[in-house]
């Protein structure tokens, strides 16, 4: 009788444990954000339990096995930057994340991300402009992003936009890294400056920038 009972009361506890396993929801809205190449997956917490750990896995699109982030297993932020795991510009990635709480040794299902690709999804930030006037004219120097700049090496040219009073706007393409210099403007009159950072081989652009405006002596 006594095995009995015990036996009973070993099951339920084992019950009550596969329950609280099954009770234990995924996280939610899995997606990618990724600006100047920079690829971080983000998600929202399942419950408030402060127990939470969250465990990021990854793989590139057709490809069979999941891998471990590294530096995502057991943590307790929303967030994982999986730069380095998704630097290829080439390829898709698919990215997962599920929740764990240890003081009821529960784990959530997968949540899963939808396709991503870095070189169609990523956003280009705006470049800063600065302007500086000289002898020869008012001299424009651009800069993009330093994150970008890290990924992308080479490649990179700015869209130069000035406009001029009444409201004419002329284009410079400039290489990354160049200054241009405004020549044979006229005296005591304000221009404004916008910049947009180009990957022609990626096809993609940013943002024009915040105008910048100078008055000419």
């Amino acid at each position: 009788m006594n095995r009995l009972l015990l036996g009973a009361v070993l099951l339920e506890k084992l019950a009550l444990c596969v329950t609280a396993q099954e009770m234990l929801a995924p996280p939610g809205q899995v997606k990618f954000e990724s600006i100047d190449y920079k690829n971080s997956l983000h998600w929202a917490a399942p419950t408030n339990s402060s127990c939470l750990q969250y465990h990021v896995q990854y793989k590139i699109y057709g490809e069979l096995d999941w891998l471990n982030a590294s530096n995502c297993q057991g943590i307790h932020r929303h967030h994982c930057n999986l730069s380095g795991a998704t630097s290829d510009v080439r390829e898709w990635y698919y990215a997962r994340v599920r929740a764990s709480c240890v003081a009821t040794s529960s784990k959530s299902a997968w949540a899963m991300s939808r396709r991503f690709s870095p070189r169609w999804d990523t956003k280009i930030s705006a470049p800063t402009v600065k302007l500086n006037l000289s002898k020869q004219g008012v001299v424009v120097q651009v800069k993009a992003s330093r994150v970008l700049m890290r990924k992308v090496h080479n490649g990179v040219d700015n869209n130069i936009y000035v406009v001029h009073p009444g409201g004419k706007e002329e284009v410079y393409e400039v290489p990354c890294g160049s200054r241009l210099t405004l020549t044979e403007l006229k005296p005591r009159t304000r221009y404004c400056v916008q910049a947009q950072t180009v990957i022609p081989r990626h096809m993609k652009s940013s943002d024009r920038s915040t105008a910048e405006c100078i008055t000419t002596d």
